[in-house]
């Protein structure tokens, strides 16, 4: 039993990829970012490159895997602490640097306590989340004025901004936001709400992969929340995602927001299971 790791995406997926299509929504991580590298290519998320293992049973079975796109954490999946343990031990020798951690709250801490253990480096909890899939869509009520429209290249400018705000309030980067934005409106995956003929709220969805896809960024800005617009841009791209025959729609919130829990939960999302991201960073000592 142990860790193998590869540089090939070709590989990981050939390999791993059963394992992964096997719980798509709690792999959900995993698969968006290996799709969007096989359509971006392998700088799609930064210059450095992505790294890709799985864990490997003296039968040949593929029980567990992570991947990692510089400069987001190193993504797990659902493994034994003993796992989490060896792979961070795997990549420490391997010299490997990383930003932090994502997985399901025993993996990621027992990984991020070894990975202190070996490399010195302080460790912290960045985000505890949650991941909710869409059972049966309900619409908001009330639903506020306005309807839904697609993103296009002209609202790329305003895009990227409320973008970029979402990223600083939610503290969820590092993200090549342009580059995400450009990529959202290749394949129609941005949506504002409308009112009064004005944009006022936005929500995006992810390529689909393993028949699933991912709602978010959500963001309103500050002037226009409290109207129920984010619920309206959410249950529409929700709708859209339906009409367009994905068999799941996924989405992950800040445990520490309960107005963005609630709501979901009012739309129809239930909650699957929870993960933790830890920072890392050089001791100060």
């Amino acid at each position: 039993m142990a860790w193998f790791l590869s540089d090939s995406l070709a590989e990981y997926v050939a390999v791993a990829g059963g394992m992964l299509r096997a719980q798509p929504g709690q792999n959900t991580i995993l698969l968006v970012a290996a799709e969007v590298l096989r359509a971006r290519g392998g700088a799609a998320f930064g210059p450095d490159a992505p790294l890709f293992g799985w864990w490997q049973g003296p039968d040949g079975q593929v029980t567990a895997a992570f991947l990692h796109t510089p400069p987001f954490p190193a993504a797990l999946t659902s493994m034994p602490a003993e796992q989490a343990v060896a792979l961070a031990t795997v990549l420490s020798r391997r010299g490997r640097p990383l930003g932090g951690v994502n997985g399901e709250p025993a993996a990621a801490a027992a990984f991020a306590t070894a990975w202190h253990q070996l490399t010195g480096e302080e460790v912290s909890v960045h985000m505890r989340s949650r991941l909710y899939q869409l059972g049966q869509l309900r619409p908001p009520e009330p639903m506020p004025a306005g309807q839904a429209r697609v993103a296009t290249r002209a609202d790329r400018g305003l895009s990227i901004a409320w973008c970029e705000a979402f990223h600083q309030e939610a503290q969820s980067g590092p993200e090549d936001v342009p580059g995400m934005v450009d990529d959202r409106l290749s394949y129609r995956g941005l949506t504002l709400w409308e009112a009064g003929g004005q944009p006022v709220s936005l929500a995006g969805l992810t390529r689909p992969a393993a028949g699933q896809v991912r709602v978010g960024p959500v963001y309103t800005p500050p002037g226009q929340r409290g109207q129920g617009y984010g619920g309206a841009v959410t249950w529409a791209v929700s709708r859209a995602a339906l009409d367009a025959g994905v068999t799941g729609v996924l989405l992950f919130t800040d445990l520490a927001n309960p107005t963005s829990n609630a709501l979901y939960q009012r739309l129809g999302y239930r909650a699957v299971s929870d993960r933790t991201m830890y920072s890392f960073r050089e001791s100060s000592l």
